[in-house]
């Protein structure tokens, strides 16, 4: 009985020991499993951010909206904002050349973000539909300038006619007034042609041309206009 008690424990704590054992091999099992599973998740997250940087890293250059800008631009420079706006004209050249120093800044860089550029470009493209619209308004203010001027100039012309005949007629009057007849002459030609080149869209250089057939005409009134006055004035 002895025997067998003592063969007993002895198993017994073989037991326990072989237990014990199992216990300690799982713990450092799982202990690597946790460690592996830890390490894939920091490789995963690596791999991920290194995918990101890359693919910020090859931002493509915003070539829709830069074609975009250039095409407004050239439309306003079609309406004449070059010559009729030239001031808006110049902020808006100046406004793309900023923007397209920004984006040659960012193809440079190694992580690319052409965000901002986007929206700068968007504003760009809406300026020049703006300076477009002041092209188009400020040569229709012109037109109307020139009508108006050609209309006056007109007036005058017939209103020195009329004074012609109202006027001395004396040797010395009747050789001014054939010099004065010379010049209406010129002005009316002077008109026509301001009328002329209306219809080609010269609109500051028939401007000038109208305003200077105006002036003579009106000269010519106040002299006729003048003469006249004196002449009434010693015979009363």
């Amino acid at each position: 009985m002895v025997l067998l008690k003592h063969y007993q424990n002895k198993h017994s704590t073989y037991a326990v020991t072989y237990i014990n054992f199992i216990v300690i091999m799982s713990k450092i099992l799982n202990n690597q499993i946790n460690i592996k599973m830890k390490n894939n998740f920091f490789v995963g997250l690596s791999v991920l951010g290194l995918t990101a940087l890359l693919l910020t890293s090859c931002e493509k250059v915003p070539k829709v909206e830069i074609d975009a800008a250039y095409v407004a631009i050239a439309e306003a420079k079609s309406a004449g904002a070059e010559t009729y706006v030239h001031d808006s004209y110049v902020a808006l050249q100046d406004s793309m050349n900023a923007v397209m120093v920004g984006v040659e800044t960012q193809k440079s860089k190694f992580i690319k973000n052409f965000n901002t550029a986007k929206e700068h470009l968007t504003g760009v493209s809406q300026f020049a539909q703006e300076v477009k619209l002041q092209a188009e308004n400020r040569k229709i203010e012109l037109n109307a300038e020139i009508e108006s001027v050609i209309n006056e100039a007109v007036v005058l012309v017939k209103s020195n006619e009329e004074l012609i005949l109202q006027a001395p007629k004396g040797k010395e009057g009747t050789t001014a007034l054939i010099a004065i007849k010379g010049e209406l002459n010129s002005i009316e030609t002077s008109i026509g042609e301001a009328k002329a080149m209306l219809e080609t869209g010269e609109l500051f250089a028939t401007l000038d041309k109208a305003n200077a057939a105006k002036e003579k005409a009106t000269a010519i009134n106040t002299e006729l206009a003048s003469v006249i006055a004196k002449y009434k004035g010693k015979r009363k």
